[in-house]
């Protein structure tokens, strides 16, 4: 589950780790407001406005219509309430959200962290997260902070380094200060360097998090280490353990078929193509969408409906599939192992009765227990619904009803 970045750096300050102090609004005014507490507080005249959606390059990124960017610099109350007025309720396009952009409905007023002093500020990079393949979270650090990890990633791979954690002795003093070292800290910066990353850890680990990523971490003039940024992505799977955490859900930032199909306990991810997918299984959802491929189809979604399927999950699938306007055929693709196939074909002919006319031909092939029961049941059914029993011969029916 993503969170917006202020959600973000209200987990990191709970554990210790210094931030960019701000304050959220959701209108031009209370973002004034905003605004002069932050000035107060900082006693500046410099803050920034900065759109809360859940993608990345919003500073890069550009408000449909306007010059307007997603995070801005502003001097004065009246250059807030204009930011605010052309940030607010409407379209942001950056690099991450594709042409369709999101929708700006929260905006951040933060303070400037970049002033004068002794040394010149210093932006680097710090994600934690789990490298599966070696069975362990790993820090990932660069000193090209403020850029896309991506592109660094590309060009320059030997500016990011890994100091993965064993998790039977979790963080060691020694591998935190050999990250403050690689990113060339000493000193202060160094010591307070060790202290971000120890306080990051914990965070990461108490909340369950599949990724904590700050780009920038910033070195102040004066030598201080804090977040500017804070990108996080929660565990799905660990949300049950922390109900303050999922209270942090912005539904309006998720597409509502997806925020649907999770209310039904369905798994269900849209696509562009034009065959509706639905499934038991995510592996063999994903074969399911490669062989439509492969014979010149293209899926329109992944839906995974577990590995229970009955006529209340069948019939919550086919109208998250029928809202897509894009499906102009559905594959039902079912492996009858925990449940029956003609259970699962009760289930189809019972959701078609209850939905109406469904105006694209379906496609239904079970395989398993009782499959040749199940295919007579939508035989018989007289509905527009067709049958097959290979996965060649559903996929190529496919192709014939699209015709």
């Amino acid at each position: 589950m993503n969170i917006h970045e202020y959600q973000g750096k209200e987990i990191l300050a709970k554990y210790g780790v210094r931030i960019q102090r701000g304050i959220v609004a959701e209108s031009p005014e209370s973002a004034v407001t905003a605004y002069k507490e932050i000035a107060k507080m900082t006693d500046s005249t410099f803050a920034v406005i900065k759109s809360q959606i859940h993608a990345g390059g919003r500073g890069k990124g550009q408000i449909v219509g306007m010059e307007q960017h997603g995070v801005q610099l502003v001097k004065s109350a009246e250059a807030t309430k204009t930011a605010a007025t052309n940030l607010l309720r409407n379209v942001l396009v950056t690099h991450q959200t594709g042409p369709e952009g999101k929708v700006v409905n929260k905006v951040l007023i933060a303070e400037d962290v970049y002033y004068p002093g002794d040394s010149e500020p210093k932006e680097f990079y710090i994600s934690i997260l789990l490298d599966r393949t070696k069975g362990c979270n790993v820090i990932m650090a660069s000193t090209e902070g403020g850029m896309d990890i991506e592109e660094v990633a590309e060009n320059t791979p030997e500016l990011i380094f890994k100091e993965w954690i064993d998790p039977r002795v979790g963080l060691q003093g020694f591998q935190a200060r050999k990250v403050a070292n690689k990113l060339g800290l000493s000193g202060l910066a160094n010591k307070e360097m060790v202290k971000f990353i120890f306080s990051l850890y914990k965070a990461y680990e108490s909340s369950d998090a599949a990724m904590f990523e700050i780009n920038p971490v910033l070195k102040t003039s004066d030598n201080k280490i804090l977040a500017v940024d804070a990108k996080v992505d929660l565990d799905d799977n660990a949300l049950y353990r922390h109900p303050e955490l999922l209270a942090l859900r912005d539904k309006a930032e998720e597409d509502p078929m997806e925020v649907e199909a999770s209310e039904s306990d369905l798994n269900y991810v849209k696509l562009d193509g034009n065959v509706g997918c639905m499934v038991n299984g995510a592996g063999l959802a994903m074969a399911t969408m490669d062989i439509i491929k492969l014979y010149g189809g293209e899926p329109a979604n992944f839906l995974d409906v577990g590995g229970s399927a009955n006529a209340v999950t069948v019939e919550a699938g086919f109208r998250i599939i029928l809202k897509d306007p894009n499906v102009k055929a559905i594959f039902v693709n079912i492996f009858g192992g925990i449940v029956r196939c003609d259970r699962v074909a009760t289930g189809i002919v019972e959701a078609y009765k209850s939905i109406g006319e469904i105006p694209v031909p379906i496609v239904v092939r079970l395989q398993g227990t009782n499959a040749e029961e199940g295919a007579a049941i939508i035989n018989e059914s007289g509905l527009k619904v067709f049958s097959a029993v290979k996965l060649k011969e559903a996929a190529e029916l496919i192709q014939k009803v699209l015709k």
